[in-house]
């Protein structure tokens, strides 16, 4: 299942940014705390890739 989102752009006197809003169960699910670092990874014009800085450890299992 996945989420809609909307990018954000916000234009200002010398700068544009653009914003991706989480939605709270994503942010919670993967458990992404206030100031933790992101990097984008473009995979091609149709697939972006969030990944963690700091790698954390996860606990799924992993199937054999």
């Amino acid at each position: 299942m996945g989420y809609l989102i909307k990018i954000q752009r916000v234009e200002r006197k010398t700068t544009k940014s653009f914003y991706v809003n989480f939605p709270a169960a994503i942010a919670e699910a993967a458990k992404i705390t206030k100031g933790e670092e992101m990097e984008w990874i473009i995979e091609d014009r149709n697939t972006f890739i969030l990944k963690r800085v700091k790698k954390r450890k996860s606990n799924i299992k992993k199937k054999m």
